[in-house]
């Protein structure tokens, strides 16, 4: 994925060829939150970009709102009962928690 980060908010970029620019959208918020951006060059999709989170951040703060974040760092799950064991046998064969070993698979996963 091509991507931009700012200010602990992650967007995707594409290039939409028809109009010959650079467009990105601000990835993980609920369907009610969009931030988008474009910019002919690199430079003015980033300063597009950080203009547009600023933006959101300012709106929020003078409308008393708190900002939605990307992730709260909280998940739940649902999972049939035998992938659950099989995911505690393999924290505890790791000499981890359930928790820090399925960070670890996530973080693993996200990242390919």
């Amino acid at each position: 994925m091509n991507g931009m980060t700012y200010k602990g908010y992650t967007a995707r970029i594409d290039f939409d060829e028809r109009d010959d620019i650079f467009w990105g959208k601000v990835l993980g918020l609920p369907d009610r939150v969009s931030i988008t951006f474009h910019g002919d060059t690199v430079a003015e999709l980033r300063r597009d970009f950080e203009n547009a989170v600023d933006d959101y951040l300012s709106d929020c703060a003078e409308h008393g709102v708190a900002p939605t974040k990307p992730a709260s760092g909280k998940l739940m799950l649902r999972v049939p009962p035998e992938i659950h064991g099989a995911a505690l046998v393999a924290a505890q064969a790791a000499g981890l928690s359930l928790n820090q070993w399925a960070a670890k698979v996530l973080k693993e996963a996200a990242q390919q």
